[in-house]
C-alpha cells in the first residue's frame, strides 16, 4: 500500500511573477506549477495534479484564487477532487476539504469566500475600464503604441494579398491572428503586440 501524499499547486499570472513564496515551509512529496493567467482555463499543470493525485492524498494550494479564477470552477474543481478521495487544503483561508466527510460550514466559507474574490475582481476590472474613460476624455489614455510600423503593415497586406496563410504571416511578424486581422480591417490604433 503506497503512502498518501501532500501534493503542491502554484499558479502565477505572469511569467515575471514567482511562485517562490505561494508553498514556502509547506513539506510536499511532488510540486505542479502554472504560469498562466487564472481566467484562462488551460492550466496544464493543475490538469497534470488532478489526474496524479491518489485516495487519501492531499492537493495543497496557497490561496483559492491561485486554483479556481471563479466561484463555480472552484466548486467543481474541490468536488471533483474529494469525489476521488482527495483533501483540497488552502493554505492562506486555512481551509480543508476532505472526501471523506461534509464539512456544511467549510462549504459554506469556501463558497462566500471564493464569491468575494470573484466581486473584487470585478469591482477592480470596472474601476479600470472608469480609469481608462475617463483617461481618454482628458486625452491622457491613448494605449499602447502599434506593433508594427507602416512600411511592417504594408508588407503584411501584400503577402496576405499574395495568398499566404494568415497565421505564418501572423507569426513572422510576432504579432496575433487577432492583431493581424485588426491590421487588415485597418484597425491599427487597436492594433497592439499581444
Amino acid at each position: 500500500m503506497s503512502k498518501h501524499q501532500r501534493v503542491g499547486y502554484k499558479r502565477v499570472s505572469t511569467l515575471d511573477q514567482n511562485t517562490e513564496r505561494q508553498l514556502d515551509g509547506e513539506q510536499l512529496d511532488r510540486v505542479f506549477e502554472d504560469k498562466a493567467s487564472g481566467k484562462d482555463m488551460n492550466r496544464p499543470a493543475l490538469i497534470e495534479a488532478i489526474k496524479y493525485v491518489r485516495e487519501g492524498d492531499t492537493l495543497v494550494v496557497h490561496s483559492m484564487d491561485r486554483m479556481a479564477r471563479n466561484t463555480e470552477d472552484l466548486l467543481r474543481l474541490v468536488r471533483e477532487l474529494n469525489d476521488k478521495r482527495v483533501t483540497v487544503e488552502f493554505l492562506k483561508e486555512r481551509l480543508s476539504f476532505s472526501g471523506n466527510s461534509a464539512d456544511p460550514m467549510a462549504h459554506l466559507m469556501m463558497t462566500m469566500l471564493a464569491g468575494f474574490a470573484q466581486f473584487e475582481r470585478s469591482m477592480i476590472r470596472e474601476r479600470q475600464r472608469e480609469g481608462i474613460a475617463i483617461a481618454k476624455e482628458k486625452g491622457v489614455y491613448k494605449g499602447r503604441k502599434p506593433s508594427l510600423a507602416a512600411d511592417q503593415v504594408a508588407a503584411l497586406k501584400e503577402r496576405i494579398a499574395a495568398g499566404e496563410k494568415k497565421a505564418v504571416v501572423a507569426r513572422d511578424f510576432g504579432i496575433s491572428r487577432e492583431t493581424l486581422y485588426q491590421y487588415l480591417r485597418g484597425d491599427s490604433d487597436k492594433a497592439t503586440h499581444v
